[in-house]
């Protein structure tokens, strides 16, 4: 049976197949077991490719004391062998709730510090049960096939971030981490219930396991696997459709539309909403759904007004998307994912 610190050093190999020996890696670390198994077995790693390999620790600011932990995890990450390691301090604005506020701060910071260094990829511990809670999560939310599908292998412009832990458990992580006598953080946010995922984790997923067996954390991110295959190729198909119907300043062929699956219709709308300038963050099931009944329970109702100040109308066969001034915005910026998606 292979060590854990093993299991995670095949994790990293695997989604870093395109790297070059004399890259920087990076990973964002926050001293916790997840993070920092990660860090370390990368670094173990690059001895045989020949990666540079630093990592980036985020002090949010949120607790007394984290420059002092932020610092302490720079130190165990110099004392391994990591170069660059860096601390950057953010400050986490309010509105929108803490945890997405500290969540648009952190990748912020990272984009910049990867750009500083020229790492075109920055790695996240995220594991397999992190996964799990994020599609339970998404289906609370019941935001569509795409959140479903839980946070991505790769993600970010080019795939710069990189999730290689999405198979590995967080009992493997921690048994690395033993391994290695690598002294880690328990960030105590995680055992906040103020903080919806810490109450999925605590509560929710334990009642899960205990009525329904064991198995749960798995099933989720099986879950996840199958809808992240089922919305891809749903978006691929709209690229498509797009692609050949929607024309600049001509709006949307009514008949076209009709013609197709609800889940490929739907998508489509948003896009074009979402091209007229309403914000995606915005845009719900129940704006597309009043849009959709232009193509499919057309009485000759007027115009349905969208966020953003957006119009949308039915005008000889046509669905046309307005901005405020009143003229036909061309249907041509591209704009994927669930209709019904909060936010992207």
């Amino acid at each position: 049976m292979r060590s854990a610190i093993g299991q995670l050093r095949t994790a990293v190999a695997a989604q870093l197949t395109d790297i070059e020996a004399g890259e920087l890696v990076l990973v964002a670390c926050s001293g916790g077991r997840d993070s920092l198994a990660l860090a370390v077995a990368t670094l173990e790693l690059s001895v045989a490719t020949h990666w540079r390999v630093g990592a980036v620790i985020v002090d949010h600011g949120l607790q007394a004391g984290s420059d002092t932990v932020a610092a302490d995890v720079a130190q165990v990450l110099r004392d391994r062998g990591l170069d660059p390691v860096l601390v950057v301090r953010v400050d986490v604005a309010s509105g929108g709730g803490p945890e997405m506020a500290a969540r648009t701060s952190r990748y912020a910071a990272l984009d910049r510090t990867a750009g500083d260094t020229g790492s075109r990829v920055v790695l996240l511990g995220h594991t397999r049960d992190d996964q799990a809670e994020t599609v339970l999560l998404g289906l609370a939310r019941g935001s569509g096939l795409r959140s479903l599908a839980g946070m991505p292998a790769r993600c970010g412009s080019d795939g710069r971030y990189r999730r290689p832990l999405l198979d590995v458990t967080r009992e493997t992580t921690g048994a690395a981490c033993a391994e290695l006598e690598l002294p880690f953080w328990d960030d105590p946010h995680n055992a906040d219930p103020t903080y919806t995922r810490s109450r999925v984790r605590h509560r929710v997923l334990p009642v899960l396991e205990s009525e329904l067996g064991p198995g749960v954390r798995e099933a989720l991110t099986r879950t996840a696997e199958l809808a992240d295959a089922d919305a891809s190729a749903l978006e691929a198909w709209t690229e498509r459709v797009w692609t050949a119907i929607a024309h600049p300043g001509e709006g949307l062929d009514v008949g076209a539309l009709m013609e197709l699956p609800t889940a490929i219709r739907t998508r489509l709308l948003r896009r074009a909403a979402v091209a007229a300038g309403a914000p995606a963050s915005r845009l719900t099931l129940a704006h597309i759904r009043t849009v959709e009944e232009l193509v499919t329970a057309w009485r000759g109702q007027g115009e349905v007004a969208l966020p953003g100040s957006v119009s949308v109308a039915r005008r000889y066969g046509r669905l046309v998307f307005a901005v405020p001034s009143g003229k036909s915005q061309p249907v041509s910026e591209p704009s994927s994912g669930d209709p019904w998606t909060p936010t992207t």
